[in-house]
């Protein structure tokens, strides 16, 4: 169903998972692009670690009560099914609409996800089972926790379309990085630039943090004036 899902390079993975969600949001904004964090979007771990992935999306709509049954988990049309498409390494980002009182997976789900080598979750919906999903070792970003099922409050539709999550449009394929400041997409077409700038975005923080322990003031550090900007590059070339 849906546009064919795309691998992601070890390279790219690599690089983006030492930049920060807050270093991307800013050079995206930088680009024009205000809405890219995910609301609700929360890690249900303590403390996970960075991962970089392309989105699989799956989409839910209201519940419609001669569709949203225990039987359609068996349909062609299921979460199951879906599933079964995700690649090793892909993000599944999941459109529950917000709603807070059905769960869109629990600890089975979230298990076979895991055998298949997904990378996280990401929904601004909730999960059920969360001991069990816990206890998969699935990553998981999403807006909490519900005992119901997913059809007591949604019918699911569709995978590898364009969705809206958390407030955010995504599109198969782009790519999503998520830490414990939340998930952020990142347009598949702007992938290289982006990477490029953040890289940058990140040195130039480093080497300020080092002036703010040195006992600079911020005015003119940060952001850095032209004499703090001649006093960066220069650092630059040393390291070079």
């Amino acid at each position: 169903m849906g546009i064919d899902p795309l691998p992601l390079d070890e390279e790219t993975i690599r690089v983006l998972s030492g930049v920060t969600t807050a270093t991307l949001t800013t050079v995206l904004l930088k680009k024009g692009l205000r809405n890219v964090w995910i609301r609700r979007a929360r890690p249900l771990h303590a403390a996970p670690r960075r991962l970089v992935g392309r989105a699989f999306t799956l989409r839910f709509v209201p519940a419609r009560e001669d569709l949203a049954t225990p039987a359609s988990w068996a349909s062609p049309i299921s979460t199951r099914a879906a599933i079964e498409a995700m690649p090793a390494g892909c993000i599944a980002v999941v459109d529950a609409m917000g709603v807070t009182d059905a769960g869109i997976f629990g600890d089975i789900l979230c298990s076979r996800m895991a055998k298949r080598g997904v990378a996280a979750l990401v929904s601004d919906g909730v999960v059920r089972d969360v001991e069990g999903v816990m206890g998969t070792q699935l990553p998981v970003w999403c807006q909490g926790t519900a005992a119901p099922a997913s059809v007591a409050g949604l019918t699911f539709v569709a995978w590898q379309e364009p969705i809206g999550c958390g407030g955010v449009a995504v599109f198969p394929n782009d790519i999503v990085v998520a830490d414990a400041d939340g998930a952020v997409l990142i347009p598949a077409a702007l992938l290289a630039e982006v990477i490029a700038e953040a890289v940058e975005q990140e040195r130039l923080e480093g080497w300020i943090m080092t002036q703010v322990a040195a006992g600079f003031a911020l005015p003119g550090l940060y952001p850095p004036n032209a004499e703090t900007r001649a006093r960066y590059e220069a650092w630059v070339r040393k390291q070079n």
